[in-house]
């Protein structure tokens, strides 16, 4: 049984929120994954653009950073999978939804499905990655019913 948490640490109503946990679920079965934790927390663009430049060392905004614990080697908790929080910015949320005209459902999903293949050890460093992870993602949400 897996444990997905979702925090809302915005004043931000996204009712979209309500129903990522299903998706999420979706995708872990979609990999054959069961036992794992992680948890999606909703961020201000102030507390995501202090992330992005501690962290990443970049300093602007950005949609989704994810902090996977499995790239330490020292964690083994033997069946049981922790993966790491996936931070997402509320206001590119909306911002790319209607910059990419689509729905703020599919804007959170593609976010959130993208955090998670992040935290199982998926990058789009080069391109051969990017298109085994770019098109994991779209059929993940495809399949599930989540269209551009």
């Amino acid at each position: 049984m897996s444990n997905i948490g979702i925090y809302n640490e915005t004043s931000t109503e996204l009712k979209e929120l309500e129903k990522l946990k299903e998706l999420l679920e979706f995708a872990l079965n979609y990999q054959n994954l069961d036992n794992v934790d992680f948890n999606i927390i909703l961020v201000s663009e102030e507390k995501i653009h202090e992330i992005n430049k501690e962290y990443r060392g970049i300093d602007r905004v950005t949609d989704v950073i994810s902090f996977a614990l499995e790239d330490s080697k020292d964690i083994d908790y033997e069946g049981y999978r922790l993966l790491g929080d996936i931070y997402i910015c509320d206001n590119k949320v909306f911002s790319q939804a209607e910059e990419y005209g689509h729905s703020v459902k599919r804007e959170l999903s593609f976010l959130a499905v993208h955090g998670l293949l992040h935290l199982l050890g998926y990058d789009h460093m080069n391109e051969q990655d990017e298109k085994v992870m770019f098109n994991l993602q779209e059929e993940i949400l495809d399949k599930y019913g989540i269209k551009r």
